[in-house]
């Protein structure tokens, strides 16, 4: 196992290569499959867990990964700490990086990240923002790894908001070399920016990225099928004005027709059944949601032992 990543913070995908990918996964995999082969891979280690947003899973499976890898965890509410109090960045990854071993934060603000970052001397893991989820899409790659054998040359269709789950898909499919299409109504593109980023890797690595308003385009013949919320957190107060923008969005038994016979569908949870997706897909027989939440426990355990792990 290659010691590339060590020490090193994942703000988002960019900082991944294709074979970082691969080494992640067929770690969260064989981490998977012989869990106790690796309960003291991070002995003695400790990860700080910063939330500003709310959590289930994302808390769950980062605490329970370190304890399972030998570590601990501690988790901080901003609201409680000085941070909440207007603690500069540099005052708090100082002082942060001669206690713990690791940061996790899950919170609003890219550049609050990126500066905790630079002035930490120890990883630090997105483990949201509003731009970017790179754990997730670690996670759900690793459920289509498991499903169907590879990454490079599939088709993942996205219908939905284009949020950060959008993002970080469209970072991290031109990356591996799978073709993505988002499909959002007009005024809720992905942000140009991030657009245009995946279509320059995507240049090098040969897939296609596709922005369209039609989630029919979108469906078809893709591989993977993916939702999110039409709401993200923090968008709360626009559900009634969402939900007549997203009225022809919603994935369901007609939609998915269009895509291969053997699509799985994936949803980041939570889910809000018979908006964004009807019970019949997302319970149904292509459905892997649970295995996908499954696998940011695994997923995450990878990339902890390969930013925080001495080789």
């Amino acid at each position: 196992m290659s010691d590339t990543l060590l020490g090193k913070s994942i703000l988002n995908l960019t900082e991944l290569t294709k074979e970082d990918f691969h080494e992640i996964i067929h770690l969260g995999i064989a981490m998977k499959q012989n869990p106790k082969a690796y309960n003291t891979a991070l002995s003695g280690k400790i990860l700080a867990m910063i939330f500003e947003k709310n959590s289930t899973r994302t808390r769950v499976s980062f605490e329970a990964g370190i304890i399972q890898l030998g570590g601990q965890a501690i988790v901080l509410d901003s609201k409680n700490t000085q941070m909440g109090r207007g603690e500069p960045i540099k005052d708090t990854a100082n002082v942060m990086s001669s206690y713990v071993d690791g940061i996790m934060i899950r919170t609003y603000s890219d550049e609050m990240v990126h500066e905790l970052a630079e002035e930490a001397s120890i990883p630090i893991i997105n483990g949201l923002t509003d731009n970017h989820h790179p754990c997730q899409i670690l996670a759900d790659f690793m459920t289509i790894y498991e499903h169907k054998n590879t990454l490079e040359g599939l088709k993942l269709a996205y219908i939905g908001d284009g949020n950060n789950m959008a993002h970080s898909f469209l970072i991290g499919g031109s990356i591996v070399g799978m073709d993505v299409t988002i499909a959002s109504p007009a005024g809720y593109e992905p942000k140009v920016e991030f657009v245009q980023l995946a279509e320059e890797i995507a240049e090098k690595t040969g897939s296609k990225i596709v922005i369209t308003e039609e989630p029919i385009e979108a469906v078809t013949e893709a591989d993977i099928v993916v939702t999110d919320v039409w709401a993200s957190m923090g968008n709360e107060a626009e559900q009634k004005e969402r939900e007549a923008a997203f009225h022809g969005y919603q994935v369901n038994d007609t939609l998915v027709e269009h895509a291969q016979d053997d699509y799985i569908f994936l949803h980041c949870l939570p889910a809000h059944r018979e908006e964004e997706v009807t019970s019949s897909v997302i319970d149904g027989e292509h459905s892997v949601i649970y295995q996908e939440a499954e696998n940011r426990l695994h997923a995450q355990k990878a990339l902890m032992v390969k930013v925080m792990k001495e080789q």
